[in-house]
């Protein structure tokens, strides 16, 4: 996830001083758009392996949810242009909740991955020919 949301900061950030020219916006709307499909594989893949297989559509259904809330705050990036007059201020709040993002999923997930992870690992070592899976 770190590297979908740092794409995603590179991206916005090369949009917003290049978006204006017409290839220049096309293949960095193509790479911004491509970093954002991970809610569509990564999300879910992680809040299953979180909280495990027992409530997965009920957990997939609240991540989309979380999409749809997302987008009631899209109708703000018109208030933040007009008050600032251009889209500079709209595309420096994106890159930097994806930047926000970025690090968490860094210092905040992985650390997580990585208890579960272990915690997994060591109850497969104590299941019968376990140590043989584990390798």
């Amino acid at each position: 996830m770190f590297i979908a949301f740092a794409i995603e900061v590179i991206g916005i950030l090369l949009l917003s001083k290049y978006g204006q020219s017409p290839v220049a916006f096309v293949v960095l709307t193509g790479i911004v758009f491509f970093a954002w499909g991970e809610i569509y594989s990564l999300f879910p893949a992680t809040c299953g392996d979180r909280f495990g297989p027992k409530f997965a559509a009920t957990n997939a259904g609240l991540l989309y949810t979380a999409k749809g809330t997302a987008a009631l705050l899209a109708p703000f990036s018109s208030v933040i242009t007009a008050a600032t007059g251009n889209w500079h201020a709209v595309f420096m709040l994106a890159s930097g909740m994806a930047a926000a993002s970025a690090l968490l999923a860094l210092f905040v997930l992985k650390p997580m991955r990585q208890a579960h992870k272990q915690k997994h690992s060591s109850a497969l070592a104590d299941m019968p020919f376990g140590s043989a899976l584990k390798e």
